[in-house]
C-alpha cells in the first residue's frame, strides 16, 4: 500500500481554511504551525500527557513563554467550571489575541480547549493535538467546540477553526487498546456515509488496521480525516450536509447521557449506528445486508451493539433535547444505500421503538 498524503486541507470554511497533517512524528513540527507574533502559548492537556506537555513546553521556550493547564481527563474536562478555570488564568497570565492555545488531549479536551480559545477575547488562535483515534479522525477536526450541562451533551459552544491539526500517531501507543477500538466507531461512521472502501480495508484485516503503527492504520486515519474534512468545508456551520456526520450520534449522545458520560463515546456511536441501521431498514428500506454488515463490523472491532430494551422511554425523553430536532420533531441520519446518507424527520415515536426494539432484541 502506497503512502498517504501526510496533510488534507479543510478549505472554505468561514473562518479560513487549515491543514490536518498525519504522519508520524508531525509533533514535532509544532513550532512551525504557531503565529510568529505569538508572545505566549497555552498548552491545555489532560493528566495523562504531562510529559509530553512538558517536553514541548521544552522545546517551544525561548522565543515564546509556554505556560501548561491541566484539566481534568475525559468528559471531567466539558464543565463551566473547567471553562472558567481556564479563562481565570489566561486572564492573569494578559493572554492577547496574538497569543496561542494548544491543545493535547482526547475529543473532551479538544472540544474544551477549542471551546476556551473561541471564548477567549472572542477567539485567539488555536492548535489541536489530539492523542486519541477518536479526537484523530473526529472530535479535533471540524471546528466543533463545546462543554456539557446537566440538560445534556454539547449543548453550548461553537464553531470555532484552530490554525491546524497536527495527528501523530507515534502517541498513541500509551493509549489503551479499549480506546483505539473505541475510536473506530468514527472511522467505519465514515465509511458507511462516504467511503465504503474503509469498511473493506477493515473487513479485510481488523487486526492490521487496528494496529496504530500499521501503514492500514495511516490509511484509514487519512480516509476518514478526508470525509469529514470535505463535509465541513461544505458546511462549516452545520446547516447542511454536515448533518451527515451525525449518524447514529443522536442515540449515542442519549446513551452517554444515560450512562453520565462514564461511557467511551465510540462505544455509544456503536450502538447508535446499529439503530440508524435498523431505522434506515424501515424507513428508507436499506437492504438487510448493510445492516447487517454494521453489526459484523463493529462486533469484529470489538465494539458493543446492543442496549437495554428497557432504557427506551427515559433514551427517547433525552434524545427530544437533541440540536437536530425541529419544533418537537426528531430528525435522524439515515441511509438509503452505502454511502447515500440524508436527514430525515421522523415524527413517528412507534416507529423509533420499532428500530430500538430490533437493535436491543440481540441483546444477551
Amino acid at each position: 500500500m502506497s503512502k498517504p498524503d501526510p496533510t488534507v486541507m479543510v478549505s472554505n470554511t468561514a473562518q479560513g481554511d487549515y491543514p490536518i497533517v498525519i504522519a508520524p512524528g508531525t509533533i514535532d513540527s509544532l513550532a512551525h504551525y504557531l503565529p510568529g507574533d505569538a508572545r505566549k502559548v497555552v498548552i491545555i492537556h489532560a493528566p495523562p500527557l504531562a510529559g509530553v506537555a512538558e517536553r514541548l513546553r521544552e522545546e517551544l521556550s525561548g522565543a515564546r513563554e509556554v505556560f501548561l493547564v491541566e484539566i481534568p481527563d475525559a468528559e471531567g474536562a466539558k464543565r463551566a467550571e473547567v471553562a472558567s478555570f481556564c479563562w481565570g488564568i489566561l486572564g492573569q497570565l494578559d493572554f492577547h489575541r496574538n497569543d496561542v492555545i494548544v491543545s493535547l488531549g482526547g475529543g473532551a479536551t479538544t472540544d474544551l480547549a477549542g471551546f476556551v480559545a473561541a471564548t477567549w477575547l472572542r477567539g485567539v488562535p488555536l492548535v489541536h493535538i489530539p492523542t486519541t483515534v477518536l479526537a484523530m479522525v473526529d472530535a479535533a477536526i471540524g471546528g466543533k467546540t463545546g462543554i456539557n450541562t446537566t440538560e445534556g451533551k454539547n449543548l453550548v459552544g461553537a464553531f470555532y477553526a484552530p490554525q491546524a491539526v497536527l495527528v501523530d500517531p507515534n502517541v498513541l501507543p500509551s493509549v489503551s487498546d479499549n480506546d483505539v477500538r473505541a475510536g473506530f466507531a468514527e472511522i467505519v461512521k465514515a465509511g458507511f456515509i462516504a467511503d465504503p472502501t474503509i469498511l473493506s480495508l477493515i473487513e479485510e484485516n481488523p487486526e492490521e488496521a487496528t494496529r496504530t503503527s500499521s501503514e492500514v492504520f495511516l490509511e484509514l486515519t487519512r480516509r476518514a480525516v478526508a470525509v469529514k474534512a470535505a463535509v465541513v468545508g461544505d458546511d462549516f456551520f452545520e446547516t447542511g450536509t454536515r448533518e451527515i456526520l451525525n449518524y447514529g450520534h443522536t442515540l449515542a449522545h442519549a446513551i452517554e447521557h444515560a450512562e453520565r458520560y462514564q461511557w467511551r463515546h465510540g462505544a455509544a456511536v456503536s450502538i447508535g449506528m446499529v439503530f440508524a441501521a435498523e431505522l434506515s431498514r424501515m424507513v428508507t428500506n436499506l437492504a438487510d445486508e448493510h445492516v447487517e454488515r454494521h453489526r459484523n463490523i463493529l462486533q469484529t472491532l470489538g465494539l458493543p451493539t446492543t442496549y437495554p430494551p428497557a432504557r427506551w422511554k427515559s433514551l427517547l425523553a433525552t434524545m427530544q433535547k437533541d440540536k437536530k430536532a425541529r419544533g418537537g420533531v426528531l430528525r435522524f441520519v439515515v441511509l438509503d444505500d452505502i454511502a447515500k446518507p440524508r436527514v430525515l424527520a421522523i415524527p413517528d415515536e412507534s416507529v423509533l421503538f420499532a428500530a430500538y426494539s430490533e437493535m436491543a432484541a440481540s441483546e444477551g
